[in-house]
């Protein structure tokens, strides 16, 4: 059952038949643990190493290379043929290693469970492997401990768990052992405590409700085996355009066939015609350039603090529309922080972030304040009444402790008060911890002589107990208890952490209790504290959504923080519609959908929550990127078309689920990222513009051979020379492409729209011809100029080169002249251009090659008319892109107006 939280201890403990005095008897335990195993999560089998690696042979770009190395061989060429199937089998390897990521995320989920536990069994406590517990044992835990196994707590003492992990709520939750209501969502069921996270405060002993598989980590286990693995939009794209290419070389060498066949040529000669065609058409560097390129944008993204963990990951980026980023940690500093305190009757803004002093204390019309009277004793007291310490490391600021406590600690350093030098001037002489039914803190010092009582707790419980209350200059006043209530309302409403913070004096001889406590306390000030936005993040989300990139927060925090969050990145306007986990809960799909196009923050979000959330947006036609740190986020960061995990502060869950690692845990460095993928992008269209109408240049010039009854002006092993050169030296260089100006401003690409649109088909055919009629041409000119087969099929290679060579230097921008990008601005395009140009002379000149590819030596005259065909049909493409309209349009949707559209790309 999953309502433990709702049940009276009394009927808990007899539903799992234990003796809460003694525990289970150790026979009563063993046959338990027969009946429901191991604490630990079950290992689901993944694929064997065989089917993973015959499911990267299967991909179509690699079934294109198999097919040119299988035809190749045809031929007898084997160093060919050995090249091409060497290119399968690195791209198939990298894809080998790159897959498994599932079984590594449930591994990770494995080591989130604590290696040893205290229990107690027949009246006696033993410490024992954690993998031992059953349900129905009795677990101790205390400050320090992680937790074993889902435990209905029976007892607590100012027992306080920290479970960002499950809920993505930075602050630590107080515990008691009262039943909670049955509807209560995971993030306020406060009479349980969760396997995984962490004790750090008080203690406690409860009930083992749930083990492995069945406690809240196991049940996002079974989420994350569940996912299907997506396929990228770049690769479903790719797909569709190889079916597209093979399904018409096969259609043109049919033809061909059946030509040649009926102008009674022989069928054995047609028939290696059509395969000549085929290896003509056929694009063997695809599948290596994609994985280059997209090698080479893992590189550029790790300079940016972005670590892709799968090479398709790259390109998704670039055609993200939608970002659903987790609160915590992700678009805030993960670090509670105090921001508004209100003492003396007057208002102060804290800043800074994070737990470090940096920052400062200003009041009314932002002048530093002064820190005195009522303001000095709020920020004495929270100090004083403090379990917490603050830690740097020569870097970083950290926190041992209460996020909620380290805060106070943070203002007070921030007000002059050190509260190591505090501690050691005004010992603690006794204290009463945070109980979670009273909801507050007392400790008692001795300050200048008097024994004092600092107090810290919920308005809510404090404000009844105080009589007087503290003026700006320290004096006491007779409490102003309705405008304290306006002013803690306010600092709520602001999506603040709000605690009140009050003292009062002890008489030598008294003891610090409750009754003492609970009347006569001096109120001091109300203290309103949240975790941060990222300073950073606030920019990178205004980026996002000028790019036409839509925004959303899916968080297990408190809707009113999300929304006031929210509010200050921009996500919505201040008020705007936050739904929560309950909410969405009772939504069918079409509302679901619904729901997730047109709210975009949504609170008190299950890890199922997250997901079905994930999967209605992609329903929608989007493309999902996620963000998330913690194990409820790893189901989502799985099916997501790209899971984002943070690198620093992120659990190895997320982390092994995901696609992306953030080093830097900030959201800024996903736009960043967004930038870099859109750029790899384009690079890929860029080598797809440049290698399709050449390729099918090439198998036109063979059919124009078949139809005029005329030998082929280019030989197989020719076309087979030209192919490989001409992809790795010419259009792989593409790839060290740098992004084009404005590449943010544009519209995200429509997801179902094709990697090659509508206005580049013109270029592409026009590309195709003039490589037909220059290959073409120049060979007939040749041939009767009275030169010999061997010079005129030279000269056809070099022309097909060269125009190949000038189209390269076009395609480097598809929509502007290639000179306004810096002639120099891609080093790579001269160094490859000048490789190829190397090896084309060596192919004309050299002895070795004559033989090999039956060449022969051309004259200057023959030069200069290639060099100048090829320059023509470089300013004949220029000329074309002035006809074809600019892809950008201004796209910048804003938090007043989510809903603003983008117009298409054309």
């Amino acid at each position: 059952m999953s309502d433990w939280h709702a049940l009276p201890a009394e009927q808990v403990v007899d539903r799992l038949r234990v003796d809460p005095a003694r525990g289970l008897a150790e026979p009563d335990a063993a046959a338990r643990l027969k009946t429901y195993g191991r604490n630990a999560l079950a290992r689901r089998p993944g694929r064997g190493p065989l089917a993973r690696f015959a499911a990267q042979i299967g991909q179509p770009p690699i079934v294109v290379l198999v097919a040119a190395g299988a035809v190749t061989a045809v031929f007898g060429e084997w160093v060919d043929a050995a090249a091409i199937l060497g290119v399968v089998l690195v791209n198939a390897l990298a894809g080998f290693v790159q897959e498994g990521k599932a079984e590594a995320a449930l591994a990770a989920l494995t080591r989130m469970v604590a290696s040893e536990a205290v229990v107690l069994r027949d009246g006696r406590h033993r410490k024992l492997p954690a993998e031992q517990l059953v349900p129905g044992d009795l677990l101790l835990v205390a400050s320090g401990d992680k937790v074993a196994a889902d435990l209905r707590l029976l007892s607590s003492k100012s027992l306080s768990t920290v479970e960002s992990m499950l809920t993505g709520e930075a602050a630590a939750v107080a515990k008691t052992a009262e039943a909670q209501p049955g509807g209560a969502p995971l993030a306020e069921r406060q009479n349980m405590a969760y396997a995984g996270t962490l004790v750090v405060g008080g203690q406690g002993m409860g009930v083992v409700v749930a083990t492995g598989d069945r406690t809240e980590t196991g049940r996002i286990a079974r989420l994350i085996g569940q996912d299907p693995s997506l396929s990228t939009p770049l690769t479903r794209k790719l797909a569709r355009l190889v079916r597209y290419l093979l399904a018409a070389i096969l259609v043109l060498a049919v033809v061909t066939f059946a030509i040649g066949v009926l102008r009674d040529e022989s069928a054995l000669e047609m028939f290696m015609v059509a395969v000549a065609l085929a290896v003509a058409a056929i694009p063997e560097g695809l599948p290596a350039a994609m994985t280059i390129t997209l090698a080479i944008g893992v590189a550029r993204m790790a300079r940016r603090q972005a670590i892709v963990r799968q090479l398709p990951a790259v390109e998704t980026l670039g055609s993200t529309t939608v970002v659903c980023a987790d609160k915590t940690g992700t678009l805030t500093e993960n670090a509670m922080t105090v921001r508004a305190i209100w003492a003396g009757l007057a208002g102060f803004a804290v800043s800074g972030h994070g737990y470090g002093p940096h920052g400062g204390i200003a009041a009314a019309g932002g002048r530093p304040a002064g820190i005195g009277g009522a303001l000095r004793e709020t920020l004495l007291v929270g100090a004083l009444c403090n379990d917490a310490r603050l830690q740097h490391d020569g870097r970083h600021w950290s926190a041992a402790g209460d996020p909620t406590e380290a805060a106070l600690l943070a203002a007070a350093r921030k007000g002059g008060l050190d509260e190591v030098t505090l501690n050691a001037v005004f010992p603690r002489l006794d204290e009463l911890p945070f109980d979670a039914d009273r909801q507050y803190m007392a400790t008692l010092h001795e300050i200048e002589g008097t024994r004092v009582v600092c107090v810290k707790g919920a308005p809510e419980k404090l404000l009844p107990a105080c009589s007087r209350m503290l003026d700006a200059d320290g004096h006491e006043r007779p409490l102003l208890a309705e405008l304290v209530q306006i002013e803690a309302r306010r600092m709520g409403d602001e999506g603040l952490r709000v605690l009140a913070l009050a003292r009062s004096e002890l008489a030598a001889g008294q003891r610090l209790d409750h009754d003492r406590v609970g009347r006569e306390l001096v109120f001091l000030g109300l203290v309103g504290m949240i975790d941060p936005p990222r300073p950073r993040a606030i920019t990178a989300v205004r980026t996002c959504q000028g790019a036409g990139i839509r925004v959303k927060m899916i968080t297990g925090d408190h809707p009113a923080t999300a929304l006031a969050v929210s509010s200050q990145l921009g996500i919505v306007a201040p008020g705007g519609a936050v739904l929560t986990g309950g909410e969405l809960a009772a939504l069918d799909e079409t509302a679901l959908c619904r729901a997730a196009a047109e709210v975009d923050v949504f609170a008190r979000v299950a890890p199922e929550q997250k997901l079905r959330l994930v999967q209605a947006l992609q329903a929608n036609g989007e493309v999902v990127a996620m963000t998330g740190d913690g194990v409820n986020d790893a189901p989502a960061l799985r099916q997501a078309d790209i899971g984002i995990a943070m690198g620093r502060d992120g659990t190895e869950v997320a982390k092994e689920a995901a696609a992306m690692v953030l080093t830097d845990d900030n959201f800024a460095s996903i736009e960043a990222a967004v930038a870099a993928g859109r750029g790899i992008y384009d690079n890929l269209v860029k080598f797809l513009a440049w290698t399709i109408p050449t390729n099918v240049g090439e198998g036109l010039v063979v059919v124009a051979a078949v139809c005029a009854g005329s030998v082929l002006p280019i030989t197989p092993l020719q076309i087979l020379w030209i192919n490989m050169t001409t992809a790795i030296l010419l259009g792989l260089m593409l790839a060290f492409e740098p992004a084009e100006r404005g590449i943010m401003q544009r519209p995200p690409r429509p997801p179902a729209a094709p990697v090659l649109d509508r206005a580049l088909v013109p270029r592409l055919l026009l590309v195709s011809v003039l490589l037909l009629v220059g290959v073409f041409g120049l060979f007939e000119w040749a041939l009767r100029q009275g030169q010999p087969p061997a010079v005129a099929r030279t000269v056809a290679s070099n022309a097909l080169v060269l125009v190949e060579l000038a189209y390269l230097f076009n395609c480097r921008s598809l929509g502007q002249p290639c000179w306004r990008l810096g002639w120099f601005a891609n080093r790579w395009i001269w160094l490859g251009s000048a490789a190829m140009v190397a090896l084309q002379l060596a192919f004309t000149y050299l002895p070795l090659f004559n033989r090999v590819f039956q060449t022969a030596p051309l004259e200057l005259g023959h030069w200069a008319v290639i060099v100048a065909y090829a320059l023509g049909c470089g300013l004949l493409v220029e000329a074309e892109k002035r006809r074809r309209p600019s892809r950008r349009k201004p796209c910048r949707p804003s938090a007043a107006s989510p809903d603003a559209r983008c117009g298409p790309i054309v």
